[in-house]
């Protein structure tokens, strides 16, 4: 664990920037995160969360002009939605 007065230095160094995110997550989570860092050489799973926001964020983006990629995510959202006990903390 890091001291206080690192974190300290750290926070103010990058406060407008970065924002520490601490979740509880089902192990699944954790595991896919894992998974995500390896197959896409990203360093943990921090920026394997990063990482799946920026691929949800181009889908969305492409789901405005393709029929295809809308049917995807709203396939998606509702396979999530109707599995949500599963993945949910």
């Amino acid at each position: 664990m890091t001291t206080t007065r690192s974190q300290k230095r750290w926070r103010d160094k990058n406060r407008l920037l970065k924002s520490q995110l601490n979740v509880m997550a089902r192990r699944n989570a954790h595991d896919t995160l894992d998974e995500l860092a390896r197959a896409y050489r990203l360093r943990g799973k921090g920026e394997a969360v990063a990482f799946a926001c920026f691929v949800a964020r181009g889908l969305m983006q492409r789901a405005a002009y393709s029929p295809e990629a809308a049917r995807m995510l709203e396939d998606f959202a509702v396979s999530y939605h109707r599995d949500r006990d599963l993945y949910a903390p």
